[in-house]
């Protein structure tokens, strides 16, 4: 129950809410709520019902009486201490309006106030107390769409909590921004729907809460990502006259290789329509991103394989959507062998030629020891300052036997090393730099799984030379923990002990050297990883986090779970590399974890007005 008097200045019209009174509310029988006597009602009454109470409005001078909800969608205000003028309910904590007798919002930012059906029998007037909005489920959907629309962090965050709330599986969630990203940017698939597919990737390992954060984290740049773009026309698939889809693959090739790309598009529409497969389809797209190399600083073939991953996550059904979006990006990505870098002092591009040109047989010769490991002399090898010791590593590898994703897997593992060995004497724009090429390698590994193939396997030594090139970055080389016997000894033992001090470190910032130690302190005294890496997520999560942060998570998630079964000591320093970059870049100012903190604060019904008050 609320009372008190309102002194707000009039509208023109002198249609105001001037006192409010509150009643000791009285059901009937048949469910319905008694307000009071028609002819002493004020021009406000509350009375109980729904879950904050009901505002039954009788505005003076009017013959119509309206009742909704007492709590104002977008924060939680008491209505009744709100203005009506012109049959416009405005709630005066953020200047929401609403249409008094529907309930519909001016607003986007805010949201429908649920309405209830008034009863007058006689001279006294009841509420029904059962809301007339309708099925809150379909409604959510609606408000999420809008709130990506309009790129309004609350509205998306409320309904992704009202989404899973009521049930709805993730997969939806992240299938309604899918769509969204991949129809409402021209340019095609970027940052955004990159990120959500990361989150979508994480969330089994993830607390709870932390899954809300995830999600709202993907929906949240998607929207950014889009705001302002124009939106793409989609074409359609050639008119079907039987080509085969080795055909379909060559012609996807040649438009991409003259930046064609609604002729790729049009290609790669015909072969969904054609029902091929998602292998078919992942080497179609894997076959052209690697004509080039290292397209995009890595990008672009990270791109392809979050698309199919997102695929994975929403269904293969929704190929003709997404997939789409990559060839605008494909088409127009930078090539690396148009880059100085590439071709002075050492032209790796000339290197790889007479390799390229044997993949085919090297293919053919891989994959017969199934059990080959990579050596820590192989290791050693990818990160040395000699290109061509290199790109013999590798080839030995595979005419020797070894499966493609074993040498593809070993390519993440060093990549993931140059973090870990990132010195932080280096610029910091630098840590994009090695992110960039794991990243790249983790596409080039997930991709090998899904679809491996000669062409794919040009992606591997694409991505040794870029390994190769980014050596600077660690000379001197970061110590990893393990060489710092001192350091770790000085720390904890206790699991959660440590892990409440990786939170604090993250809290301070500049902890890079600490993070790592305290990842290795627990690691190393067998702990178990879950937790550890439910806690980066978090630290993640809580923060604004920037576009290379969730990748790196994700990635070194993956990695890290393939390697432990059998390379703990390797699978504990790809996690040190997660830690490290992570606490190189946080805090920040964690305003979209306040936006979600008040998203659930407001879903549990809290009186968010009153502390501000």
């Amino acid at each position: 129950m609320y009372g008190g008097v309102i002194d707000l200045e009039p509208c023109p019209e002198e249609d105001i809410l001037a006192t409010t009174t509150s009643r000791r509310s009285r059901t009937t029988e048949d469910g319905l709520v008694h307000v009071g006597p028609r002819d002493q009602l004020e021009q406000v009454t509350v009375v109980s019902g729904g879950r904050h109470g009901i505002a039954v409005f009788a505005p003076e001078g009017s013959d119509e009486i309206h009742a909704v909800d007492n709590r104002c969608p977008h924060m939680g205000f008491p209505l009744h201490r709100g203005t009506v003028c012109d049959g416009i309910l405005t709630c005066h904590w953020h200047n929401g309006r609403f249409d008094l007798a529907s309930g519909g919002t001016f607003d986007q930012f805010a949201d429908d106030v649920p309405t209830y059906d008034v009863i007058i029998r006689g001279n006294e007037v009841f509420v029904d107390p059962r809301s007339r909005q309708h099925d809150r489920t379909d409604h959510a959907r609606i408000r999420l769409r809008d709130g990506l629309e309009q790129s309004i962090g609350l509205v998306i965050a409320k309904n992704v909590l009202a989404l899973l709330d009521a049930g709805v599986p993730a997969g939806e969630i992240l299938e309604i921004g899918g769509a969204f990203g991949a129809r409402y940017r021209e340019s095609g698939w970027r940052s955004g729907l990159t990120i959500l597919t990361t989150m979508g990737n994480v969330l089994p390992a993830l607390a709870p809460d932390d899954r809300i954060l995830a999600l709202y984290h993907g929906l949240v740049n998607v929207a950014r990502d889009s705001a302002g773009q124009p939106p793409r026309h989609f074409l359609d698939p050639l008119p079907d006259q039987g080509v085969s889809l080795g055909r379909l693959k060559t012609w996807f090739r040649q438009f991409i290789e003259v930046r064609d790309s609604d002729g790729a598009e049009r290609v790669l529409l015909t072969a969904v329509q054609q029902d091929a497969s998602p292998a078919d389809l992942v080497d179609m797209l894997a076959s052209a991103t690697t004509d080039h190399a290292f397209l995009d600083g890595g990008h672009t073939l990270d791109f392809v394989n979050k698309a199919c991953e997102l695929l994975d996550l929403i269904g293969w059904r929704h190929a003709a959507t997404i997939l789409p979006s990559l060839t605008p990006v494909i088409a127009s990505s930078t090539r690396s062998e148009e880059l100085n870098s590439w071709r002075r002092p050492i032209d790796l591009i000339e290197l790889l030629e007479p390799v390229v040109a044997r993949l085919d047989d090297m293919f053919e010769l891989s994959g017969r020891t199934p059990d080959w490991r990579a050596s820590d002399d192989f290791i050693a090898t990818m990160l040395e300052d000699d290109p061509e010791a290199i790109v013999e590593a590798v080839t030995v590898a595979l005419e020797s036997g070894a499966p493609p994703t074993a040498i593809s897997q070993a390519l993440s593992y060093v990549a993931a090393l140059r973090v870990a060995h990132f010195h932080t004497s280096n610029e910091f724009s630098d840590w994009i730099t090695v992110l960039h090429t794991f990243t790249y390698a983790n596409a080039t590994h997930q991709l090998m799984r899904r679809a491996p193939s000669s062409k794919l396997l040009r992606a591997v030594y694409h991505g040794a030379m870029r390994l190769y090139l980014d050596r600077f970055l660690n000379m001197p080389p970061a110590r990893l923990p393990e060489q710092r016997a001192s350091a770790l000894d000085a720390l904890p033992s206790e699991g959660d002990i440590l892990l409440d001090q990786l939170r604090e470190a993250l809290d301070r910032g500049q902890q890079v050297e600490l993070a790592g130690q305290l990842t290795w302190r627990y690691l190393a005294l067998g702990h178990g990883p879950a937790p550890l890496i439910g806690r980066l997520g978090h630290l993640l999560l809580r923060e604004d986090g920037e576009f290379h942060s969730y990748q790196m998570l994700e990635a070194g998630i993956a990695l890290h779970n393939e390697l432990a079964p059998y390379e703990t000591e390797r699978a504990n320093r790809v996690l040190v590399a997660v830690a490290r970059y992570l606490a190189g870049h946080a805090p920040t100012s964690r305003a979209m974890f306040q936006t979600a903190r008040t998203a659930r604060r407001l879903a549990a019904g809290e009186d968010i007005f009153e502390e501000a008050e």
